[in-house]
């Protein structure tokens, strides 16, 4: 199995830990400046690394909930529905030097893939990072696909499990900023 690598993101400005499997999405098409995107090499499953404005209107559990509510919009969701939404402990985080807060939220969003009808349940897990002395907040979404979009895992694939909670939470806890100055002068 293809073990998991310390990944650069926004021109080795952070890296992270990828999960196994992991594709650059930026090498299939454009992807936002602001974002970095990475797909499953089997399953429908995806990660997405934002960089966001700090959204200074709300807080603390509210903010989650705002940036969950948010991603449905942009995705034209006819369903958003908030299962839970917990803090993550700071001293967990690579980034807990300049972390001010931050959240982890699970929930379902009932989205219709491009040019497709049909709207599916699509269950998401998103780690909400404040970094307020940079006006940043920092989303981090893992979406997971409803388990009748993983037909592809024959056995010619089961060398490449699909990706875990575990895998994000990886991926979240080893996000590390190398060069501040991705966020401009301060």
């Amino acid at each position: 199995m293809e073990p998991t690598r310390d990944y650069p993101l926004f021109g080795g400005a952070f890296s992270a830990t990828l999960p196994p499997g992991a594709i650059d999405v930026s090498d299939l098409r454009p992807v936002p400046d602001n974002q970095e995107v990475f797909c499953h090499r089997v399953t429908d499953q995806s990660l997405i690394v934002e960089l966001l404005e700090l959204q200074a209107h709300v807080q603390g559990e509210e903010a989650a909930r705002y940036h969950f509510e948010d991603v449905g919009g942009v995705q034209e969701a006819r369903v958003v529905q908030v299962e839970a939404v917990q803090p993550l402990l700071l001293e967990n985080l690579a980034l807990r030097g300049c972390c001010q807060e931050a959240w982890i939220l699970s929930g379902k969003q009932q989205v219709a893939k491009e040019n497709q009808q049909v709207a599916k349940y699509v269950t998401l897990y998103q780690a909400l990072l404040r970094l307020p002395q940079y006006q940043t907040d920092f989303l981090l979404t893992f979406n997971q696909p409803p388990p009748e979009n993983r037909s592809s895992l024959g056995p010619e694939n089961l060398s490449l499990p699909p990706w875990s909670l575990g895998d994000f939470e990886q991926l979240v806890t080893s996000l590390t900023l190398h060069d501040p100055n991705i966020f401009g002068p301060q």
